[in-house]
């Protein structure tokens, strides 16, 4: 027996020759396969990425950090990790911004410019100790090495906004004159802690924090 072009073995020809309704109901016809998940695209992405990467870091270090074992924890290709980045540098700075930035949390505000800098570059060499000379002098030897990369990395303009927001503050009660203040200004005591650590390869000392903003900073912006 068959009803449309199904055939049906005997016992269910021999039910359907008792009336059984459920024979004579449609045939089960598969629905296709069950839907894979999505693709994702654009920020999910990019922040699965980001995410992997930095899992990565943490979990063997910046040294044997690799494309293959991030596109691997973030279930994509290198491909499209070096559609977005150029290189490793690239990556773990951009994860870093994201899980780990230099300057998290609120503008320090101590009511003077001169305790506002200090405070922000105890905190940003605060945040380098807890990422590890490893990562930190890796990716500085890699700045070094490539002009790209350094120009990646100052276009980032970290501690930029921070100190803006700090000099327009002085500006308001008197202590700075800001078309003194050009953007290179603003970000010199960042830029003068990354190359101490960068020669030095040890954590900053206070002493040093005290004549960065004493010695160098604070006179090129007094009124």
């Amino acid at each position: 027996m068959s009803i449309g072009n199904v055939a049906y073995p005997m016992e269910v020809r021999m039910a359907a020759g008792r009336g059984d309704p459920a024979v004579h109901s449609a045939p089960h016809r598969p629905s296709g396969g069950r839907r894979g998940p999505s693709r994702r695209r654009g920020a999910t992405l990019e922040d699965a990425i980001l995410r992997a990467a930095w899992e990565e870091l943490v979990t063997v270090g910046y040294a044997n950090l690799t494309m293959e074992g991030v596109a691997a924890r973030a279930g994509t290709s290198k491909t499209v990790i070096y559609r977005r980045w150029r290189n490793r540098a690239e990556l773990v700075i951009a994860a870093m911004r994201l899980h780990a930035p230099m300057l998290s949390g609120d503008v320090p505000d101590t009511g003077s410019v001169r305790g506002d800098v200090l405070a922000l570059l105890r905190r940003v060499g605060q945040r380098l100790a807890e990422l590890g000379p490893e990562t930190i002098f890796g990716l500085l030897s890699e700045l070094v090495q490539d002009a790209d990369l350094s120009s990646y990395v100052q276009a980032q303009q970290t501690g930029l906004d921070a100190m803006m927001t700090i000099l327009k503050r002085g500006a308001e009660r008197g202590e700075v004159r800001l078309d003194k203040v050009t953007p290179r200004i603003a970000s010199l005591p960042v830029d003068l802690l990354r190359h101490e650590l960068f020669v030095t390869r040890a954590p900053v000392p206070e002493t040093v924090l005290t004549e960065i903003v004493d010695d160098i900073f604070l006179p090129l912006i007094r009124t």
